[in-house]
């Protein structure tokens, strides 16, 4: 080994020693349960999508990891390091993936169950919420993952103790930062992001690429904390790791070198460098050790070079062959039932389910009012159509010429209330990826994340109908009564809560902003079509008439305000000379010189006394909405 490889090993014993930890602070992460972790033959395979053979992505991997132990996975891109990581996790390796091989704890194979609560994954793009401090992020995770009899000081105390363990004591109250708000730097979220998972207590720690997009000093920090962490709790850390630095490479225990899903070393870090030497690849002082290796096993711009494939085969069948690869297999003996016993018996409860939705509203509240994206965006936005909608239909009067404009303001405030609301497209996306990484990890169902989801923007949606209403409604001259104009603010909500729902829907089923965004665009294009208004329901196509009118929530809504507006509401007709009056609309009123608004609803084929069928209607598209959302978020977990 290179002497500043040397001269970094020898300074281990400062990361454990730094940042003047308490000793009992976390005493909570001691794993006394897991001694050992193995894997025998693992090999994965899945269809080419050009020749649809099978290709290979492990091939036949056997390794073990012993509690303490900070175990790096490595290779070149594409060399299998992130599927092998998935596979020890449970994770799914891959789509249509064919998964061979055993994964023993202490030598047996446990239950799913057991071992997703006795494991931790942090993924390489953590979803985090960036309007949180790093102490709630922490806080949030242990009221979602640790049971109810915890109590709120020991939480309190495991959250200091983590707080302290990581080095963020100056940081506890930044927020981890929003694309418009600056907060903690990579380093430090990436930390935040490994204290969250190990705040659930958990034996066994996956990583995936925690130095990615780091500098050279914040992945040694990263690094440097896992094993001070690892060390001290006698917890199993395994990560995958692209080309780390020199210091940052000599902090791990051991090291799992892949190719092209070949395994070409795994063993300590002490003897990397004799025992490449022995099969007849020196390693040249001043250098990277893992830039050595990585160059040494890398064929990936080798095409057509023999040598190089030669090279790499050599090293893959020699790690076969020698002593160290046949002593991994031999140390995999089953154990007792005693110590399977063991880790079935000290599985992790979990925090009671009816609280778990109060949790999870309490996250998205601070979220909301914190996140200007979330809803802030969304406030202006509406205020500023609020405004063009009330100066352009300006106090409209109510003379027969005005009906007509009455009936665009009626639908532009509806429809384009209704489109706007794709603007949640990217909020839920955060929040949903923030989903996807806690169901992963087994704290909590689609049931609890959508009942929050669907409370905490009732209130916030309300807002938004109030002040649109109050701004849009009075300014355009709607008809000036406190129970219209409840009733209009009343349409205009629950317009709001079906779109959100609908934005619900696509994106829980296609989680891409652009598509997300492309397919509620669209569904809200088709509703305004076949609401009534550019077509009236009298001679649209039976085809739309007969599905998408009777589902589209934009129809109600529409015919709901119309009903409100003209069912109690009479307009002047006009009159070429004193004794000649000309009605656009036949009604009784005609002899009066006056169109009664009952006649603007006939022609629309609205009837009135409807009002509660239509809510009802309403209730029930929202209703299955959100069932199906739940239906999508359950089949993909």
């Amino acid at each position: 080994m290179s002497p500043a490889v040397a001269e970094i090993k020898a300074s281990d014993g400062d990361v454990e020693s730094a940042r003047g930890i308490e000793k009992d602070s976390d005493t909570h992460l001691l794993n006394e349960v897991v001694r050992h972790f193995s894997w025998q033959s693992v090999s994965v395979k899945v269809p080419d999508r050009d020749t649809k053979e099978e290709k290979t992505i492990l091939s036949n991997i056997s390794g073990n990891a012993k509690a303490g132990e900070l175990v790096a996975l490595m290779g070149p891109s594409g060399s299998g390091k992130t599927t092998l990581l998935n596979v020890l996790a449970h994770r799914a390796a891959s789509a249509n993936a064919k998964v061979e091989g055993k994964i023993l704890v202490n030598g047996a194979t446990p239950s799913l169950s057991a071992f997703k609560k006795s494991s931790g994954y942090v993924e390489q793009e953590d979803s985090l919420i960036g309007s949180l401090t790093a102490r709630e992020t922490l806080d949030f995770a242990a009221r979602l993952a640790l049971p109810s009899t915890v109590t709120k000081a020991d939480r309190q105390r495991r959250v200091d103790g983590l707080i302290t363990s990581f080095g963020l004591q100056d940081q506890a109250n930044t927020i981890l930062g929003t694309p418009i708000r600056k907060g903690l730097s990579g380093g430090q979220v990436r930390r935040v992001g490994v204290a969250s998972q190990l705040i659930t207590c958990p034996k066994i720690l996956f990583l995936d690429e925690p130095t990615s997009g780091l500098d050279s000093v914040a992945s040694y920090e990263v690094i440097a904390y896992l094993k001070m962490v690892a060390k001290k709790n006698n917890l199993i850390v395994l990560a995958s790791i692209h080309q780390p630095s020199t210091t940052t490479f000599a902090l791990f225990d051991t090291l799992f070198l892949l190719s092209i899903g070949k395994l070409c070393y795994a063993g300590p870090m002490s003897e990397i460098q004799p025992y490449f030497q022995s099969i007849g690849f020196p390693m040249p002082t001043h250098i990277n050790p893992a830039e050595f290796l990585l160059d040494l096993v890398n064929v990936d711009f080798a095409h057509g070079n023999a040598a190089a494939d030669q090279r790499l085969d050599t090293i893959s069948a020699a790690w076969g062959q020698s002593p160290q690869s046949l002593s991994i297999v031999s140390t995999m003996n089953p154990p007792s039932n005693h110590e399977y016993e063991k880790l079935r018996v000290q599985e992790r409860s979990r925090t009671t389910q009816l609280f778990i939705p109060i949790t999870l509203l309490h996250r998205n509240f601070i979220k909301s009012y914190r996140d200007v994206v979330a809803y802030g965006i969304r406030f202006a936005m509406y205020l500023g159509l609020a405004i063009m909608m009330g100066t352009v239909w300006l106090r409209l009067g109510t003379t027969q010429e005005n009906i007509q404009p009455f009936v665009n303001a009626i639908f532009f405030g509806s429809a384009f209330m209704s489109f706007m609301a794709v603007a949640y497209v990217p909020a839920f996306l955060e929040d949903r990826a923030t989903f996807a990484k806690e169901i992963a990890n087994g704290l909590y169902g689609p049931s609890s994340f959508l009942i929050a989801n669907f409370l905490i923007g009732l209130p916030y949606l309300f807002l938004i109908s109030l002040l649109f209403s109050i701004i849009a409604y009075w300014l355009s001259n709607f008809r000036p009564n406190g129970d219209a104009f409840m009733t209009w603010v009343m349409w205009l909500f629950l317009d709001l809560v079906a779109a959100e729902s609908l934005v619900v829907l696509v994106s829980s089923l296609f989680p891409t902003f652009v598509v997300a965004l492309a397919l509620v665009a669209f569904a809200n294009g088709l509703w305004m079509s076949v609401g009534g208004f550019l077509v009236s329901p009298k001679v649209i196509n039976v085809f739309w008439r007969y599905w998408a009118r009777y589902i589209d929530y934009q129809s109600y809504v529409f015919q709901g305000m119309m009903v409100n507006e003209f069912s109690a509401r009479s307009y002047s007709c006009s009159t070429t000379d004193p004794t000649t009056c000309v009605c656009m609309y036949q009604t009784p009123l005609a002899s009066q010189c006056r169109i009664s608004g009952q006649g603007v609803l006939d022609t629309y084929g609205y009837q009135t006394g409807k009002t509660g069928e239509w809510v009802g209607i309403l209730l029930a598209i929202v209703l299955a909405y959100r069932l199906l959302a739940w239906v999508v978020l359950r089949l993909k977990a």
